[in-house]
């Protein structure tokens, strides 16, 4: 098998411990290979550091095992070409399963141009996009606590919910306040009703009458003082990732252009894609590491399962999100998912729609622009163009010349 590199290093991380492995040209011509461990520690690592210069090492390779080999790569990547390989995708051949033999393994792959690097963004995307997940994952705690909210009304008789769209809004926090003070009285819970909720005055007094005990008492006072807890953190790290979002305006102008795409979702399509479309060869690589595709798994001529591989799922489920939204827009967005919707569902629609969405995201970032509206009825004018096309082309097959001409 051709060799591509001469000197490399494979690394087998974990919790505690880096095994690396050097292969490096040795006496009579053959290949030789040096095996260390090292701790995990900034100190350990910088002591790894060197001994790969000493070896002359340039190129090290790993599997991304968790979240453990950050800081190793973060460490080395400052003079070193660091490439790091899907753990699934290099698997040992069974048998044998040694930290010792796996760094080898991976250093010998490397050596033969064997693995598919994965993508790795540059120190300020990787920072915004620590931001933005971190913020995602707080709003699904907050979604987790609103819910306990319901539980323990439903579970106190309370039937707010029933009447009221937002149970948090300012007329839902009076009276879920009055409740955990000791107002029970249904007349006296509806009347601190604000707005269009005072229409609903006959049927918040019905909702208002439970059977609300102190232990409720207790639990809405926690559970509330987890929600306003919440929406500080929330608030204060969208305060963090503006902040960070101040170098790259010009993309995130030209992502907000997109039909269906906030603010929010440009900032995960920014954080989750880099910014930087060169990364990718095109937007169906794109759509591909997202997991958006289709998936392809064909032997003896049969295809078999068509299930998208696993991708990047903060950027998919953002994408979910912000088709949604798109389909009640009136664009080509909304008259695709519309059309898909008619022949396969509504779950159908929405994933066709989002690797569109994830399309256009990819050519306006590439190109420098925004994002021009094609109208609702672009996906039908292009069908017809196709039919007379193939039309035309069938009757020149059989020996006619066609000229078209407007009907009267």
């Amino acid at each position: 098998m051709e060799r591509v590199g001469e000197r490399g290093c494979g690394r087998d991380v974990h919790k505690k411990s880096v095994t690396a492995g050097v292969r490096a040209p040795g006496a009579g011509g053959g290949r030789g290979q040096e095996v260390r461990t090292f701790g995990t520690t900034t100190a350990e690592l910088m002591l790894l550091r060197d001994w790969l210069e000493a070896h002359g090492v340039t190129t090290v390779a790993m599997a991304s095992t968790g979240v453990y080999w950050k800081p190793v790569f973060y460490v080395l990547e400052d003079g070193f070409h660091g490439v790091l390989a899907n753990a699934g995708q290099i698997a040992q051949v069974p048998g044998r399963k040694t930290d010792v033999q796996d760094c080898i393994w991976i250093a010998q792959l490397l050596e033969h141009g064997l693995i598919r690097s994965s993508f790795v963004p540059p120190r300020p995307i990787r920072e915004l996009r620590d931001l933005t997940r971190y913020r995602k994952a707080i709003i699904e705690d907050r979604t987790r606590e609103v819910n306990r909210l319901h539980k323990v009304l439903e579970d106190a008789g309370i039937k707010l919910a029933a009447v009221a769209s937002n149970v948090l809004g300012k007329s839902g926090r009076d009276m879920l306040q009055a409740l955990v003070a000791g107002t029970t009285d249904p007349e006296t819970l509806a009347q601190l009703a604000r707005g269009a909720l005072r229409k609903k005055l006959p049927a918040l007094r019905q909702a208002l009458a439970g059977r609300f005990r102190p232990h409720h008492a207790a639990l809405l006072t926690h559970v509330m003082a987890h929600v306003e807890y919440l929406d500080e953190a929330i608030a204060r790290g969208g305060i963090e990732i503006d902040a960070a979002l101040r170098p790259f305006a010009e993309a995130m102008t030209a992502l907000d252009s997109i039909p269906g795409v906030r603010r929010r979702t440009a900032e995960v399509l920014l954080a989750e894609t880099g910014g930087d479309m060169a990364v990718f060869p095109s937007a169906r690589h794109l759509a591909s590491w997202a997991g958006l595709c289709p998936g392809q798994h064909e032997s003896a001529g049969k295809r078999r399962s068509g299930k998208p591989r696993p991708g990047n799922r903060w950027l998919r489920a953002t994408l979910l999100e912000a088709a949604w939204a798109a389909t009640r827009t009136d664009t080509a967005l909304a008259a695709r998912y519309r059309r898909v919707m008619r022949r396969r569902g509504h779950k159908k629609a929405i994933i066709a729609v989002a690797p569109a969405m994830l399309v256009i995201a990819y050519h306006v970032l590439h190109d420098r622009t925004t994002y021009r509206a094609l109208g609702a009825n672009y996906d039908e004018q292009r069908q017809a163009t196709r039919a007379r096309r193939r039309a035309i082309h069938t009757l020149e097959a059989q020996g006619y010349r066609v000229v078209l001409e407007p009907a009267a």
